[in-house]
């Protein structure tokens, strides 16, 4: 008797790629009515922390989630929205403003954020990061 096939599943790539896709376009959605992206929020999170931030962290913290034209623009809607100012040449930090609407924010992206994992365990969801931690090791580390 031969064994049942398998069904054949997606590409690892292809899933990663539709989730992102997804965790942008419903993130988008949600933070739209404040103005904001999901790499706008990503910026904001960056500019909140003591002593703000530094155009140069922004590009480079966030480079692998955005393009230098998406995080410049990003960074031009915070800054023309009075989420942050420039206290000096090249940084960035939160406004008193700004400090009190990512509060607001806030609260929707904890919703965003359990909707994103509604029916998967904490030991799920942990096995999905160090699944993904090891394919990224596995890729970026150095070859033996």
């Amino acid at each position: 008797m031969e064994p049942t096939p398998r069904p054949k599943s997606k590409p690892i790539g292809f899933l990663l790629n539709r989730t992102d896709e997804a965790l942008t376009r419903v993130m988008d959605g949600t933070l739209g009515e404040f103005g904001l992206t999901r790499v706008a929020w990503q910026v904001l999170n960056l500019a909140k922390e003591d002593g703000g931030t530094t155009d140069a962290e922004v590009l480079s913290v966030l480079a692998t989630n955005a393009d230098v034209p998406t995080l410049t623009a990003a960074v031009d809607t915070v800054l023309a929205d009075g989420w942050v100012s420039r206290p000096a040449p090249g940084r960035l930090a939160l406004t008193p403003e700004g400090g009190r609407r990512l509060t607001e924010v806030a609260t929707h992206v904890a919703a965003f954020r359990t909707r994103s994992v509604e029916g998967i365990t904490p030991e799920e969801y942990g096995t999905a990061v160090r699944v993904l931690e090891r394919m990224i090791e596995n890729l970026e580390g150095p070859r033996p």
